[in-house]
Formats: C-alpha cells, structure tokens, sequence
C-alpha cells in the first residue's frame, strides 16, 4: 500500500527492456505522486518529473534555483508511488562533473530509473525560453562520463539533454548529441526541434533512443483548471457549476485505497 510493490532495480531493467523494444513509451508528466498514480492507472509506459514543472510548484521560475536535495526529495515521493518507471530533470547536475555523480547516485538512491542533463551554462533557463547559452561540449561530455561512472544499478539511464538546435543548428545539435553518446549517455534528449523533420533527421543520426518533449505551450493541464476553478469561486461565491469536472471524493479514496489501509487496521487491532 505505502510504496509501490516492485523495486526500483526491477523498474529499471523493464524500463531498459522496453527501451529496447523499439516501441513508442509515453510517460506523462507529474509533479506529485497522486499524479503518478492517476498515470499508471491509465496504464501509461512511464512517469515524467519535469524540473521546470517542481520549480514552479515552488513558486520559482526555471532557471535553477532548484537544489539536488529538493529535486531528489520530490523525485522520491513520486517514483515510490508507482509500479512505472520514473525518469527526472537532473538540470545541469547541479555543478560540475562530480556533482553530478553525485546527482545520479542520490537519484539512483531514491528509486528514480533515469535523469536527463543538459549542456547549458548556469543561469540555466527554461527550454521553452529563448537566449540559452551552451557550455563546450567538451565541457558536457566530461559531465556525462562522470554521471555514467557514478551508478551502481548499471540499468539506471543516463540521459543527455542538448539545446543546441537554437544556436547551432540540428547539424550542430546531433554533432554534440554523437559526442555525449560516445561518452556514454543511454538517451539523448533534443530539445526545441523545430518540426516532425528534424525528429526524423535525429533519428537517422543518432542510434540510442530519442526523448521527445511534447507540450503544448509549455503549461500544465491542472493548472488551468486551478486557474478556472478559483475564478469561478470568486464569481459565483462557490463551485456548485463545476462539479461534473470534479474528481468525487470517493473517486479520491478508491485511489488512494482506503480500504485498503481499514482493513490493514482491522487485522492489527482485531487479531
């Protein structure tokens, strides 16, 4: 009841299993594990655990005010919640190369099956956003042989995000994208491409698995509908008009299995 039932080593050997299978894996994105819940009942492929999306659940614009131990912490609570895998925005590592050796032991610590680092500068900045500035790809490829060396579970997936496509082209983005790969990255993750096109040239190029960012406006669905749903209360004094779009109370608790946690009650005390 209180953590998922298979272990994050078996998590991570079906998630390398299904890299593997040449299928499409769709991991929607949460930012709280009754999210991560709601994704496996839906019986998606995965969960994912956006850094921009748990910086602005802190009331912080992505730009890497974040620290590892918020990240991991949140990433934590999320991961265990779920028989899917989960993967997560390491950022840049949060520092150089140790750190994100580091990153990825915590991480690997914490029953996450993945992390992603991209080759920005710090202040990094959101990928939606424009004016990033690149670290050297040499400077990168150091970082990904640390974060590779670093795990102990050897299915953990390191993934190398690159934002070169804005500065240097997808010529210049899937040369970077090679190199992180011979350095060792398990995934490259091209972010900003332009069109269907591009994906297509990447995949000629590159031979490890893609990761797509799929968003539309780079926004969060519940956000909205917090959005919606305060302007309602503050219009009509309640939310009676939104009830058909309301998750019911018992819809909550059969989720969170309460009678589960009864029953587990029951059997303690009446023994």
């Amino acid at each position: 009841m209180l953590f998922a039932q298979k272990t994050p080593a078996l998590k991570r050997a079906e998630f390398r299993a299904a890299l593997r299978s040449g299928k499409l894996l769709r991991l929607p994105g949460a930012f709280s594990p009754l999210v991560a819940m709601l994704i496996q009942r839906q019986k998606f492929e995965g969960v994912y655990i956006s850094g921009a999306v748990l910086a602005n659940d802190l009331g912080l614009p992505d730009v890497g005010l974040t620290t590892l131990t918020e990240v991991a912490q949140r990433g934590r609570a999320i991961a265990r919640a779920t028989e899917l895998p989960a993967i997560i925005d390491a950022d840049t590592g949060f520092g150089e190369p140790m750190n994100a050796a580091r990153t990825v032991q915590e991480l690997e610590e914490f029953g996450l099956c993945g992390c992603h680092f991209e080759d920005q500068q710090n202040p990094k900045r959101c990928g939606h956003l424009d004016g990033k500035i690149l670290v050297p790809a040499a400077d990168m490829v150091k970082k990904i042989r640390a974060a590779v060396s670093a795990r102990r579970d050897p299915d953990f997936v390191v993934i190398a995000r690159t934002d070169a496509r804005a500065s240097e082209g997808v010529d210049g983005a899937i040369a970077r994208a090679k190199a992180y790969v011979e350095a060792g990255a398990d995934m490259i993750f091209p972010e900003a491409l332009a069109d269907e096109s591009e994906f297509e040239k990447f995949r000629k190029a590159i031979s490890v698995p893609l990761l797509a960012n799929m968003t539309e406006f780079g926004k969060r669905l519940a956000m909205r509908a917090v959005e919606d749903g305060l302007a309602v209360l503050k219009q009509e004094g309640s939310q009676e008009q939104l009830l058909d779009q309301m998750q019911t109370r018992a819809a909550l608790y059969e989720l969170l299995r309460y009678d589960d946690y009864q029953q587990f009650d029951r059997d303690v005390f009446d023994f």
